[in-house]
């Protein structure tokens, strides 16, 4: 079974040879752009024999979001960026020449981040904090959930263009922001979901195998139901942070196939979980351990998140040995 049909049947809860496996992390500095990045990310591929590629969008993490944005009304003034914008252009390209280098062996899926996440990235990136941005949305329900529109259609046509024109397999969708202390589930249900939903259902009308990222970025828990019934094809939970495991997960999401299973928290001080520290014997012994546990269907092994981009490859290499030994 070569690598795309071993992780396309994985997204399908069918039988497979090996169970695949992927890892990704952010590139910094000369890598987190253009060509460099491009190669950045074949020579992590071609070193580590992952079977499918996350590509990570660096560089394009902020919405566009103009300097005049001073309160919450101004939220209204926020545009749609057409295909032939840098920020949807560039990523494009970059997916596109990925996928021209390696897409024939194995499956390619793009970061996309939901609407409100990019929303985070944009205000930071013009000096309004958190708190900042959380106040606005409560003083302003109405102009954010204009914005939050705005963005949903721009990050729906970046999705379609990944698929159609770079072509990836899917997207990597991920959905942020359900921590316990920012939103009720009535207020998330009512100001965010929508435009989560807009984004991943036009993903799922060019590609029916989109995987859907429940970030627990900072360690932070989320409530996990506001995302339970997503559309997505295979699903990616913080499973360390969220304390569910993948056979428990496997039935909270229905029977979708699962990705992820390691532990990868990084703050930049703190090194958590068995990839980083780990032997040999313990990182293959646990990975094992987690594909008998759940069974080789429906599973993809992969991180809760992203892993630490000085982690040594080799301790990679070491969980795709594994997997394939059952």
């Amino acid at each position: 079974m070569d690598k795309r049909t071993r992780v396309l049947t994985a997204m399908d809860a069918g039988e497979v040879d090996h169970v695949p496996v992927g890892f990704w992390f952010h590139f910094a500095g000369e890598e987190a752009s253009g060509e460099a990045c491009v190669q950045a990310h074949l020579k992590y591929y071609r070193e580590t024999d992952l079977d499918f590629l996350k590509v990570m969008c660096d560089g394009y993490f902020p919405y566009p979001v103009s300097e005049k944005i001073t309160s919450a009304s101004d939220w209204k003034k926020l545009e749609p960026l057409d295909r032939n914008d840098p920020f949807i252009r560039g990523q494009v390209e970059r997916a596109a020449r990925i996928v021209q280098e390696i897409g024939k062996e194995r499956c390619v899926f793009y970061n996309v981040f939901a609407p409100f996440s990019s929303l985070r990235f944009g205000a930071a990136e013009i000096g309004i904090d958190d708190a900042t941005l959380m106040r606005q949305v409560r003083e302003d329900t109405n102009a954010v959930m204009h914005a939050l529109d705005i963005i949903a259609q721009t990050n729906a046509l970046l999705s379609e263009l990944l698929i159609t024109e770079a072509g990836c397999d899917g997207v990597y969708y991920c959905v942020q922001s359900g921590e316990y202390d920012r939103f009720t589930p009535e207020e998330y249900g009512r100001i965010v979901r929508p435009s989560d939903l807009y984004v991943l259902e036009h993903a799922n009308r060019f590609s029916d195998h989109n995987i859907i990222h429940m970030c627990g970025w900072a360690g932070a828990k989320n409530r996990l139901s506001l995302w339970q019934d997503y559309p997505a094809k295979v699903v990616n939970w913080a499973v360390h942070v969220e304390g569910m495991s993948l056979e428990e997960g496997r039935i909270f999401f229905g029977g979708k196939t699962s990705l992820g299973g390691f532990e990868t928290h990084w703050d930049g001080k703190i090194q958590q979980g068995v990839i980083y520290n780990g032997t040999k014997e313990e990182l293959q012994e646990y990975t094992r351990q987690l594909i008998l546990n759940h069974g080789k269907r429906g599973l993809m092994l992969g991180g809760d998140c992203t892993i630490d981009a000085k982690l040594d490859w080799e301790r990679i290499r070491w969980v795709v040995e594994a997997a394939r030994s059952l």
